[in-house]
């Protein structure tokens, strides 16, 4: 690879002093030690992958492993070195990174954010990998959407992503997530509608805002313990 083709972001990892710089806030501000151990990987079928925040090292064994083509970061792009090692390895072993903000772990979905991630999903080269932080709420959602729109699955099965097995706790603000569904089973079954008609024609993010209640101590967990996004 040479200079010229490097990115501005790979250009923050330098020198070794930078890189090393960039290890220690992936593995201590990012929390990245944690996921060293275990990185909430799962395979779902149509070659997709769903994880927390791979490391390089993870990365480059994915591919390996799996032939992995796109990553698709929930987290998207911005101006820490974390990032940039991820740009980095990505850029190394020819993986297209695709940086696809605007999914909400504590708020209602936008119908706008899930109709692009209909797109997205329609429109990468698999296998392909899909992470946020954590692994569990974000990128729950995102494989939710990619078993609706993919799979063509049932959106009761589909909701199976947001999974406490998979870190994600409903009875906290993440769980907005799993109610999102369920407003539209419940609406379906009232009203037999497909799920992008209600979405675009019959969904009101205000309202199920207003409608979803957090229950228990599972917020204190998510947001003091866990630390999620």
């Amino acid at each position: 690879m040479t200079q010229a083709l490097r990115s501005a972001s790979s250009h923050k990892l330098h020198s070794p002093w930078r890189r090393f710089l960039a290890y220690l806030d992936m593995l201590f501000v990012d929390h990245g030690l944690f996921r060293v151990i275990y990185n909430n990987l799962h395979a779902l079928p149509g070659g997709l992958y769903r994880c927390s925040q791979p490391s390089p090292g993870q990365i480059r064994k994915y591919q390996r492993k799996y032939g992995i083509k796109t990553i698709i970061n929930l987290r998207g792009a911005d101006d820490t070195l974390r990032y940039a090692l991820q740009e980095d390895v990505c850029q190394e072993l020819g993986i297209k990174l695709v940086n696809h903000k605007g999914i909400l772990s504590r708020s209602a979905p936008e119908t706008e954010v899930v109709l692009a991630t209909q797109q997205l999903f329609d429109s990468i080269e698999y296998p392909a990998l899909v992470h946020c932080k954590s692994g569990a709420d974000r990128a729950g959602f995102a494989s939710a959407l990619y078993r609706l729109f993919r799979l063509h699955e049932q959106a009761a099965k589909a909701e199976h992503e947001l999974d406490w097995t998979y870190g994600h706790l409903k009875g906290s603000k993440t769980g907005i997530l799993d109610f999102f569904f369920e407003e539209y089973e419940a609406f379906n079954a009232r009203q037999p509608t497909d799920f992008v008609t209600w979405l675009t024609q019959h969904y009101d993010r205000d309202a199920l805002k207003a409608k979803f209640k957090v229950r228990g101590i599972a917020d204190f967990v998510v947001d003091k313990l866990l630390r999620r996004e």
